[in-house]
């Protein structure tokens, strides 16, 4: 895929989106550079639509599922079926078995199905039963989370939240990309019937797919790694913090920097581009000490000071 067809999906996905360009960036840098996502925000603020809507727009498989308490981890994965015609056992396939997963609300679900996500997230593959299941090559999490609402949640555990890529937060729109809101609702256009499959794809999995290979050729100058595992070094020993980055938090750090710089044209890797994607990185792996949170610091400020602490290679 080539980028001026990537800047196609971008503004494709902001004239139905509108007021929300941060977030759709960092969706689209998440897509690239092959991470999950997770997406906090208050309901009602376009975050299912969003995915919809990329999904659609590059023809990808597509599934949502509607996460609650009494959801099981064989609802998620499959099971394995007896068929009494053919006298043998037939996998019933789960929702993971798409190329893009919508699991909206992933907090109203109880741990063994939340960790029932962990396998595919991780190794994209499922096991039932003794048997290896591959997920398509496109396999890509999206999930959602209310950040409001506390009785009946399982707040997701630090490891699982670690298999997530980046963590974005979306706000309410400003005032003049709520009026277009309106505008486009009065002109017919309505989410939640069938104008989402009238819409014309912009891509195919195939070009997202070689998009992706395209990031690797990025070049990186060794400096910006040393740059880079300063920063990972300042969240480890930040006085506010109470657990740092991880080494895999590093290796995803650079791999979307690499989908970051890919997206803005560039041929090599900018200091910049590392402190693009920090904030929805870091966000849901620091983990800041009690004083700190009694403090009312917020993690986005530690970020900030991070990057403006650290001496940025010349």
């Amino acid at each position: 895929m080539t980028r001026p067809l990537f800047n196609e999906l971008r503004g494709h996905l902001e004239a139905f989106l509108v007021g929300q360009p941060h977030l759709i960036q960092e969706l689209l840098v998440a897509l690239l550079a092959g991470g999950h996502v997770i997406i906090e925000g208050v309901p009602g603020t376009g975050k299912t639509l969003l995915v919809k809507l990329l999904a659609q727009s590059i023809q990808s498989q597509f599934r949502r599922v509607q996460l609650t308490p009494d959801m099981l981890p064989s609802d998620m994965v499959g099971v394995n079926v007896f068929d009494f015609n053919q006298q043998a056992f037939s996998l019933k396939q789960g929702p993971v078995f798409t190329e893009i997963l919508l699991a909206d609300e992933i907090n109203r679900t109880p741990p063994k199905t939340q960790s029932a996500l962990l396998e595919a997230m991780e190794e994209q593959q499922v096991t039932l039963d003794g048997h290896t299941y591959a997920l398509p090559p496109l396999f890509w999490v999206v999930a959602t989370q209310n950040p409001l609402e506390f009785e009946g949640t399982y707040p997701l555990p630090e490891a699982q939240l670690d298999r997530f890529l980046f963590k974005l937060v979306v706000d309410y729109p400003p005032p003049a990309a709520a009026k277009q809101m309106l505008v486009n609702f009065q002109q017919g256009f309505h989410a939640q019937r069938q104008d989402l499959e009238q819409l014309t794809a912009i891509a195919t999995v195939e070009e997202i797919l070689a998009s992706r290979r395209s990031v690797e050729d990025i070049a990186v100058d060794e400096k910006l790694l040393d740059y880079l595992l300063a920063l990972v070094e300042k969240t480890r020993y930040h006085p506010d913090i109470l657990i740092g980055a991880s080494p895999r938090a590093s290796l995803r750090w650079l791999q979307a920097a690499k989908a970051d710089a890919w997206l803005n044209g560039q041929e090599y890797l900018l200091p910049d581009n590392l402190k693009t994607v920090a904030p929805p990185l870091l966000r849901h792996r620091l983990i800041l000490r009690p004083e700190a949170q009694l403090d009312g610091i917020g993690i986005d400020e530690v970020i900030t000071a991070i990057l403006e602490q650290t001496p940025v290679p010349r």
